[in-house]
């Protein structure tokens, strides 16, 4: 009985359906005509540098650091100062037990003084000796030998008194410090150990003067820009400290017979915090090496293309860039990422010169449903 009023209905249903469907076509196609008449901002993508430099793998040092060792014998029994502290120059870093040193240095101090005591006898005898010999009441003979007994005790006065000075000397070596103002950086000895002359007691190296060293193949020296300073990179500050100019390089004029390899030292500036010996770092030099001088030394030559750092896309563990393809529609592309340099990124992977780079993600990521 209700099928006759049911099926009058369905034919409305489907016109509602269908007008809703060509609303929905014609926004997509006005959505997909805006962003077509809005172009993505793009940038080829250039060589990284229009100048040739070659990254060679250093080490950050201490133009100023000291192994402190001992020099005597002795047990430790006071260590004033521990791996990070600041110290001054001067100051004490630790004892050793120097009691065995002070009894000999007192031993020393007495004999000095009876020595002295025998000097003195020794002087007053010479003195009546030669009263004795203007009376004519003794000879020549016993006057020269009241003389030489005079002479002996006084060689036997300084002999005493070189020997309480070379103790009160071995006695200051038990107390040893600081050879200059620095940081301690490795301290491998412990309250109760016996140091040994020649063992390593504390380590100290200035902060305010520090170099990167670096070994440069042998080929490359010799092509060295003239007057030109390496640029150092710092990978493991942040991004306004990765880079740091040097005050001086020197290339050492010895070469290793082994590696045939020069050493390189770039002279940092002071006042760089952060940075301690030991880290990593680079040396961007001016020259262009060959193929076969990189694969020997493991060097990085900047030979790859550059894009600005602001059109990179990180997801996750996804770095990619947007690419304009052959249809001149953005195509998201994972890439490998080297060095920064300011404002641009050096492309290892996944990018070639040439290419069309969107520099703005998020407007490539809108255009994206546009283009498909």
């Amino acid at each position: 009985m209700r099928l006759p009023r049911v099926r009058p209905l369905l034919p409305r249903l489907a016109s509602a359906v269908a007008i809703a469907l060509g609303l929905a076509i014609g926004l997509t196609a006005q959505a997909a005509q805006g962003a077509q008449a809005t172009p993505l901002a793009t940038v080829e993508a250039r060589p990284a540098g229009t100048s040739s430099a070659t990254a060679f793998d250093g080490v950050v040092e201490a133009v100023r650091q000291t192994v402190v060792a001992a020099q005597v014998p002795g047990a430790v029994v006071q260590l004033g100062v521990k791996v990070g502290d600041t110290v001054a120059a001067g100051q004490v870093l630790l004892r050793l037990d120097a009691r065995a040193a002070d009894q000999t240095a007192a031993a020393g101090n007495a004999q000095v003084q009876a020595a002295r005591a025998a000097l003195d006898v020794a002087r007053q005898a010479l003195g009546r000796q030669r009263q004795l010999f203007q009376q004519n009441y003794i000879s020549q003979a016993a006057l020269e030998q009241a003389e030489a007994q005079f002479k002996a005790t006084q060689a036997q006065v300084d002999a005493q008194q070189a020997q309480a000075g070379a103790a009160r000397t071995q006695s200051g070596f038990y107390v040893v410090r600081a050879p200059f103002a620095g940081v301690v950086s490795e301290v491998p000895v412990q309250l109760g150990d016996m140091a040994m002359p020649g063992r390593p007691l504390v380590t100290v190296y200035d902060p305010a003067a520090l170099r990167v060293t670096a070994a440069v193949p042998q080929s490359v020296g010799v092509r060295l820009a003239a007057g030109q300073l390496p640029r150092v990179e710092l990978p493991g500050q942040t991004a306004a400290r990765q880079w740091v100019q040097p005050q001086r390089a020197q290339l050492l004029p010895t070469v290793d017979p082994a590696t045939h390899t020069v050493q390189m030292r770039a002279d940092l500036p002071a006042g760089l915090a952060g940075l301690a010996p030991g880290m990593f770092a680079r040396l961007w030099l001016p020259v262009a090496a060959s193929s076969a001088a990189g694969a020997a030394a493991g060097v990085a030559a900047s030979a790859n293309v550059s894009v600005p750092a602001s059109a990179l896309v990180r997801r996750a563990e996804l770095v990619g860039l947007y690419v304009l393809d052959g249809a001149g529609q953005p195509v998201l592309r994972q890439v490998r990422l080297g060095r920064t340099d300011g404002a641009s990124v050096e492309i290892l992977a996944g990018l070639m010169p040439g290419e069309r780079v969107v520099t703005d993600p998020q407007a490539a990521a809108r255009a994206l449903p546009a283009a498909r």
